[in-house]
């Protein structure tokens, strides 16, 4: 199985024989009832419903839409001016954003650290 991702031609592609397929099952449903319902095994009447214990599939639409709100959340809490669906906020921008100017310890402090910190392992030793 490949970890690439698909290519846009082929998610249209898939999008639409999952359409063509929903098309067929509802026509299906119109001729024998409620009690048909696809099985991959090649058997397409069924003596039951279908129980809604599967796995439920969301509309490409329906997660454009989740996706593109959770994206407007993301910019608004990270700060970035609003962003319009589908605008992504570059990483480097959104890093430079957040991080804060660093402090310096002086020298002084550094020697005042360092003395402490070898009185401490001394104390260990000792």
């Amino acid at each position: 199985m490949s970890t690439a991702t698909p290519s846009l031609e082929k998610l249209q592609r898939a999008v639409s024989i999952a359409e063509q397929i929903q098309k067929l099952e509802k026509e299906l449903a119109s001729i024998f009832g409620d009690k048909v319902s696809s099985k991959s095994s090649g058997s397409v009447i069924a003596t039951e419903k279908k129980s809604r214990r599967g796995k439920r599939m969301l509309s490409p639409e329906a997660r454009e839409r989740i996706a593109a709100a959770q994206r407007a959340r993301w910019a608004k809490s990270k700060g970035a001016a609003a962003a319009a669906p589908g605008a992504e906020v570059p990483k480097s921008a959104a890093k430079k954003e957040k991080t804060k100017k660093r402090r310096k310890i002086s020298p002084e402090a550094r020697e005042k650290m360092a003395a402490a910190a070898k009185r401490r392992w001394a104390k260990v030793k000792a």
